[in-house]
């Protein structure tokens, strides 16, 4: 296998129909990218397997939707709007704006991560770092990373609202609601997937920084005195949700967070990182929160947020733990992970080499002539029963059959079925494996249909 680039991803991607520059005949916007076709179903078949994997198999995981927009009064309880922020400089010349810390670190400067803003400053100056363009920088200021809107026809103060930041707090300003639907016993978590905003100040790597990412995360409830074994739980359990996506085992670290890099939040996280194309980054998180959050909306709303235990002890606020998944880099990590060149009778091959259950397409079918009625029939045939059976199938009859091979395993379509003359004499099929590029017979009824 020759060394894979992220440009090699990028161009598969594109070419294949995964994921499109957002806003792509305008020139673009940086940070923002759409899913195309087979995209979208990969995104949607990973979503799948974690909704089944944290919710559909267990009778202590809630789902919920919580709403994108939310009374910024949520907000200002989680300490978002006076804690959400990176330090961002500008160079003042062109007058673009960088990441400081981002800047500090590809410049070789250590502990950056526990640096105040003066202390970046001194960095900058005793380095003698420049920006990307060669131009001086403005001193070191921290920028809110929220999108502000404002709800309503009038723009003033009570107007104001986020794009969330994150999917979390949706979680917890509906603790209370989930408890009174369905008095759950502790610890229970309650699930949701959805869209998050961070105006990030210098978006990169395609799709691992994003200014519009979607989340998978869970918000576990549990006893005070019991929160270390149930992250110890739920840390074990994202392991296996990565695992059980063909990531290999030795790319996976789970990283203790310095206290300096937490969240305002948090006072235990474990990040679990992978080996990307572009270095060992971040994949997802297991984040103690303590009570913070429903202690403070306990505080800011006014509403009562204790648990109560069904054997009558004292009320008490549940601790918090919270594995978060991104779904973007999760999907990135997939492709990455699956993408294999090899070289098959001379030419050499790319395939992705994607769990079954996460192909966007799972099978092909295809006649082995096109300007044959009689096997385009039959073909479309077992197309139209595959296609009722399955759904992610395609068809595909351009081209001679090695490139409709070279196309299908280039999206990752584990099978392609081949519709010939012996088909209308015996009822069998090719089935050709992507993986092996295996050909073999088999009886269309019994083991395809």
């Amino acid at each position: 296998m020759t060394e894979v680039k992220l440009d090699d991803i990028v161009s598969l991607a594109k070419r294949r129909g995964f994921i499109y520059q957002g806003s792509d005949i305008y020139g673009g916007l940086a940070g923002t990218w759409d899913y195309g076709p087979l995209g979208v179903q990969l995104k949607k078949n990973i979503t799948d397997a974690w909704w089944k994997f944290f919710v559909e198999t267990r009778d202590d995981v809630y789902g919920i939707d919580a709403a994108i927009l939310m009374n910024q009064k949520v907000w200002q309880a989680s300490g978002h709007v006076d804690g959400f922020s990176d330090p961002l400089v500008e160079d003042l010349v062109n007058k673009k704006r960088h990441r400081a810390d981002h800047l500090l670190e590809e410049a070789g400067v250590e502990g950056v991560s526990a640096m105040t803003p003066e202390q970046m400053n001194q960095a900058f100056a005793d380095n003698a770092i420049k920006s990307p363009d060669g131009n001086p920088l403005s001193e070191v200021r921290q920028f809110n990373m929220m999108f502000k809107t404002h709800i309503g026809a009038i723009e003033d103060d009570s107007s104001i609202s986020y794009l969330r930041p994150e999917t979390a707090q949706g979680m917890f300003v509906n603790f209370k609601n989930v408890v009174d639907s369905f008095s759950p016993n502790v610890p229970f978590a309650l699930a949701q997937i959805g869209k998050a905003f961070r105006n990030e100040i210098s978006p990169r790597d395609f799709i691992f920084r994003v200014r519009e990412l979607e989340q998978m995360e869970l918000e576990v409830f549990a006893h005070p005195d019991d929160w270390e074994r149930v992250f110890a739980e739920w840390l074990e359990l994202q392991k296996t949700f990565y695992l059980s996506l063909g990531l290999p085992e030795e790319k996976l670290h789970h990283i203790e967070v310095p206290a300096a890099d937490r969240a305002h939040y948090s006072k235990h996280s474990i990040d679990t990182e992978y080996d990307f194309i572009i270095g060992q980054k971040e994949l997802g998180g297991c984040a103690y929160r303590t009570d913070h959050d429903l202690s403070a909306h306990m505080k800011y709303s006014g509403k009562n947020l204790e648990y109560r235990p069904k054997d009558g002890s004292a009320a008490y606020i549940p601790h918090v733990i919270e594995p978060t998944f991104g779904l973007g880099r999760t999907l990135l990590a997939v492709i990455e992970a699956s993408y294999r060149v090899d070289e098959q009778n001379g030419e050499t091959r790319t395939y992705l080499a994607l769990p079954e259950h996460l192909a966007p397409v799972k099978y092909c079918v295809s006649p082995l002539l096109k300007n044959k009625p009689e096997l385009v029939a039959k073909a479309r045939e077992v197309y139209d029963a595959l296609k009722k059976k399955h759904g992610a199938v395609m068809w595909d009859d351009n081209g001679n059959i090695g490139k409709r091979y070279r196309r299908q395993d280039e999206i990752g379509t584990p099978h392609c079925v081949v519709i010939d003359f012996q088909t209308l004499e015996d009822g069998t099929v090719t089935v050709r494996d992507r993986d092996t590029t295996e050909q073999k017979r088999v009886d269309l009824e019994k083991e395809i249909l």
